[in-house]
C-alpha cells in the first residue's frame, strides 16, 4: 500500500502588526492577521510569472521554517515576529526549483492560522531567543571590559583562537565555517543570520553608554553571534566545534567588570 504523501505546511513571516512588509512598501498592505480563515487575491499580481514586476508582486512562502525570514522586507532584524501558516491557492510557481526548493509563489492563499514564532530561528530557537535575553546581556560588558584591559593580549588571543585549534577545540574561522555549512544542510540560513543580528544588535543597545572602545564593543558583538550559532547547532555538532564557538579558549582571560 503506497504511503500518502506528508502534508506540506507553508509559512510566512510578518512583523507585528501582522502585515506582509512587502506589500507595505509597495503600498498595497496585507495583513494576515485581520484575515485569519479567510482567502486572500494579491492586490497587484506580476502579468508575467513570476517577474518582480513591483515591490510586491506575488505571495512568498516557505515549507522551511527556518528560511522564512529571507527576503521578507523586515529590516533592521527585530523580535518579536509573527508566524503564519498558510495554503496556496490557485497557479503557484516558483524562480528555480534548484535554488529554491523551499520556496512557493502564488496570487491566492488561505491564512490558517498563527502559530508561535521561535521555529523561524531554527530547530533550537527558544534555547537562541534565551542566550539573546539572558545570557547575553549578562555577558556583554564582561567581553568589552576583557579587551579593553588588554587590547594587544585579546587580539593576539582572538587571533590564535581564529586561526589556531588545540586538541580538544577546534579553530574559530574553521568553527564558523561549520555552522554556516550546518545552517545551509539544514534550511537554517535565514534563521542564523536573523539571531546573529538580534544578538548583535542586543550588545549594541546594552553597551551604547558604557564608555567602552569601538574594538571591545566589536569583540563583545562577534562573542554574542558565535554563542548564538552554538545554541542554535548545539544538537547537531560535538563539543571540538561548539566550545570553539562559545569561546572557551577566550573565556580563561581575566575580567575587570566593575562591580
Amino acid at each position: 500500500m503506497a504511503r500518502k504523501p506528508k502534508p506540506v505546511t507553508w509559512y510566512i513571516a510578518t512583523p507585528a502588526d501582522g502585515i506582509i512588509e512587502k506589500s507595505r512598501t509597495a503600498k498595497t498592505p496585507v495583513n494576515l492577521a485581520d484575515n485569519v480563515g479567510q482567502v486572500i487575491d494579491h492586490p497587484s499580481p506580476c502579468v508575467n510569472l513570476w517577474f518582480d514586476e513591483s515591490e510586491f508582486s506575488y505571495f512568498r512562502m516557505d515549507k522551511r521554517v527556518g528560511e522564512v525570514l529571507e527576503d521578507t522586507g523586515i529590516w533592521p532584524a527585530v523580535w518579536p515576529i509573527r508566524l503564519w501558516t498558510v495554503q496556496p491557492l490557485g497557479e503557484t510557481g516558483n524562480w528555480s526549483h534548484h535554488h529554491y526548493p523551499y520556496r512557493l509563489l502564488s496570487h491566492q492563499i488561505r491564512v490558517v492560522e498563527e502559530t508561535d514564532p521561535w521555529p523561524a530561528l531554527g530547530a533550537s530557537g527558544r534555547e537562541v531567543l534565551d542566550v539573546i535575553r539572558q545570557q547575553i546581556p549578562d555577558r556583554a560588558a564582561r567581553w568589552a571590559a576583557d579587551w579593553d584591559t588588554d587590547p594587544q593580549g585579546m587580539e593576539e588571543r582572538r587571533r590564535n583562537w581564529r586561526l589556531c585549534g588545540t586538541r580538544d577545540i577546534g579553530r574559530g574561522e574553521w568553527a564558523q565555517a561549520v555552522a554556516d555549512l550546518t545552517s545551509y544542510s539544514h534550511r537554517e540560513s535565514a534563521a542564523q543570520r536573523w539571531a546573529e543580528h538580534l544578538a548583535t544588535n542586543t550588545v549594541d543597545r546594552l553597551l551604547e553608554a558604557g564608555g567602552f572602545s569601538q574594538d571591545a564593543v566589536d569583540y563583545a558583538r562577534s562573542r554574542a553571534a558565535e554563542l548564538t550559532v552554538a545554541t542554535q547547532h548545539q544538537a547537531r555538532l560535538d563539543a571540538y566545534v561548539l566550545d570553539a564557538l562559545r569561546g572557551v579558549r577566550l573565556d580563561s582571560a581575566p575580567s575587570t567588570v566593575a562591580a
